[in-house]
């Protein structure tokens, strides 16, 4: 390594996929009079891994460092159309010297491979652990500049959009243990978070980036889905339609079988995706997830016996059981124990609606 040479921070804005979403940080180092120019980034996978969407499922993918020419990288955001932004590291030869060699030490085979968590070990994350892990007490974070600290859940959604199956489907995959404000520190799990600390770094006092610039520019892009295609529409249209149908069934004193069958079906199999993610996997993100109250596992055996025309005596203790936990589930929204997607609010009208008349429908036949 010559004293020509510099090491800089990488920081790439999202993507349309939902694994680009939240950005990317990665290291780069440049030696001209050597002729090297190249990437250090962590949270790479391999699709080619056996067991590549089980072991991703249970959290147990194992992700790696990678090393690419700096020309490859940026060919690939070129693609993807996304912004990167580089900050040069005020950082002295043997500063560089010790990144660079603990960086290569880390490409090792033997190293290479890590469990990944999205919110504490991710190719953000990272970042910052190098740098302390080099500098030891000379580098210092200063956290003044915050304003406002966020919970997990807020700093998720500050890339997505409300009316999007993405936020959708994390609100529904996440649970209670990321509604609790992250410190400052815990904000670097996002790229665009560690770019702003890296502003409010000093190395030995000094500044830790000398300059920042951006090295390809690419405009936000302001393209809306289509209505139709959004899940507003969707839980809208199911709510709807489970008004129209019950009001049609208390007019003729009547149930509509294949509604209720598909309510307590999609139900209970979200309820156990649920709690497969909170019990059988390794992702922490996923626990306590309260969702398990309206989506109730137990509801894809109870699919099958509200089938019939003629129902057990239980089913109605057991869809007052139900009801209590839609009750349940809006307590703990208001007092913020889970916070659920605004989305939400659909699906528990249209379940609240269909038990109280399944619960009257039964009273009915069980007095008969």
């Amino acid at each position: 390594m010559s004293p020509l040479s510099e090491l800089s921070l990488l920081t790439v804005g999202t993507g349309d996929e939902l694994a680009a979403k939240f950005g990317h940080s990665a290291i780069r180092f440049k030696d001209p009079s050597l002729g090297i120019d190249v990437v250090y980034g962590y949270g790479t996978y391999d699709f080619e891994d056996p067991n590549f969407y089980l072991n991703f499922t249970r959290g147990k993918l194992a992700y790696t460092i990678s090393r690419i020419p700096f020309k490859y990288f940026m060919r690939s955001y070129q693609l993807e159309q996304r912004w990167v932004k580089e900050q040069k590291l005020n950082l002295n030869l043997d500063h560089r010297k010790a990144i660079v060699s603990f960086l290569e030490h880390n490409l090792l085979p033997e190293n290479r491979k890590y469990k990944y968590d999205f919110l504490f070990d991710n190719c953000a994350t990272r970042i910052p652990l190098v740098f302390e892990k080099n500098l030891g007490d000379k580098l210092v974070y200063d956290y003044t500049h915050f304003k406002d600290h966020y919970t997990f859940r807020q700093l998720i959604h500050q890339n997505l959009e409300v009316n999007s199956w993405s936020n959708f489907g994390i609100d529904l995959a996440l649970g209670a243990v990321i509604d609790r404000k992250a410190t400052p520190y815990e904000h670097m799990f996002l790229p665009l978070y560690v770019y702003e600390q890296m502003k409010q770094t000093t190395i030995d006092g000094e500044p830790l980036v000398k300059k920042e610039q951006v090295i390809l520019n690419i405009p936000p892009k302001e393209d809306a889905p289509l209505f139709i295609l959004t899940p507003i529409f969707w839980l809208a249209l199911l709510m709807i339609t489970v008004f129209v149908i019950t009001y049609k069934d208390f007019k003729k004193n009547k149930r509509t079988r294949w509604l209720d069958v598909a309510l307590f079906a999609i139900t209970g199999l979200a309820g156990v995706l649920i709690l497969f993610l909170w019990f059988f996997t390794d992702h922490e993100a996923t626990k306590m997830n309260f969702n398990a109250l309206w989506a109730f596992a137990p509801n894809i055996i109870a699919a099958f016996f509200i089938a019939k025309r003629k129902l057990p005596k239980w089913f109605q203790n057991y869809t007052t059981l139900i009801l209590g936990l839609l009750f349940i589930n809006i307590v703990l929204w208001i007092l913020k124990v889970q916070v659920f997607s605004i989305l939400l609010i659909f699906i528990l009208a249209a379940l609240f609606l269909r038990y109280v008349y399944i619960i009257m429908y039964l009273k009915k036949q069980n007095t008969q």
